[in-house]
């Protein structure tokens, strides 16, 4: 880590989290496939993804057509299992809060899991960014959301740039442990890989600054 990014992060006028294996310590959509009994397929599309051998929208679809997940299921999975957050994630973005630094949630998941995970962190629902499921009057899986900016490779950094324009953010700060993370800076100021659930040493080697506990980001 440079003096520049201890810098940037002591200034930073917004911070953006991934939410899968950052904030929580699951990937959301492998834990649904596992409800699903569609774990195993699944799981080998997910490290793809995470490490850049597909593009994520390939990755999304396929992963979806194989689960099919149905309404009724999507919201027993949120009901009877609920994501772990992770260690001393609460305590940050608290601190962020008491800083008045807005915080935001930019995933590849599914916006029907993620808002809970918001509520509990007391992060503003229109401070999510992520995928909306879509199901015929059945009640059957119906597709994605293909206009949402993280249903696609590179739409993470859309969304970013999206809240530089809107809110004239200077130093935004970007929280994750994936390659569809690391590849949204810029135009975030600042990428903080993150370690703690799961190490993808690809991320780790590009990474300027590389955290495994969250207790690592304090203010100086």
């Amino acid at each position: 880590m440079t003096d520049n990014l201890q810098t940037v992060w002591n200034y930073a006028d917004a911070v953006c989290f991934d939410v899968d294996s950052t904030v929580i310590k699951e990937e959301g959509i492998d834990e649904l496939a596992k409800f699903c009994n569609k774990g195993n397929e699944v799981a080998e599309l997910t490290k793809k993804a995470m490490v850049g051998t597909m593009t994520f929208q390939e990755a999304l679809k396929l992963r979806l057509n194989i689960i099919q997940p149905t309404l009724q299921q999507v919201r027993q999975f949120i009901q009877t299992k609920p994501p772990t957050l992770s260690p001393g994630i609460k305590y940050l973005v608290q601190s962020l809060h008491n800083r008045k630094i807005p915080v935001y949630l930019i995933s590849g998941g599914f916006r029907s899991i993620i808002g809970p995970i918001a509520k509990s962190l007391n992060i503003p629902q229109e401070h999510i960014f992520a995928n909306r499921l879509k199901f015929y009057f059945n009640g059957d899986y119906a597709g994605f959301d293909e206009y949402e900016y993280t249903s696609k490779s590179g739409g993470k950094a859309l969304a970013i740039q999206k809240l530089k324009d809107t809110y004239g953010y200077k130093n935004v700060i970007l929280i994750g442990d994936g390659a569809t993370d690391l590849e949204a800076c810029p135009p975030a100021d600042a990428f903080i890989g993150y370690g703690g659930n799961v190490i993808r040493e690809s991320v780790k080697n590009k990474a300027k600054w590389y955290i495994t506990d969250f207790s690592e980001l304090t203010f100086s």
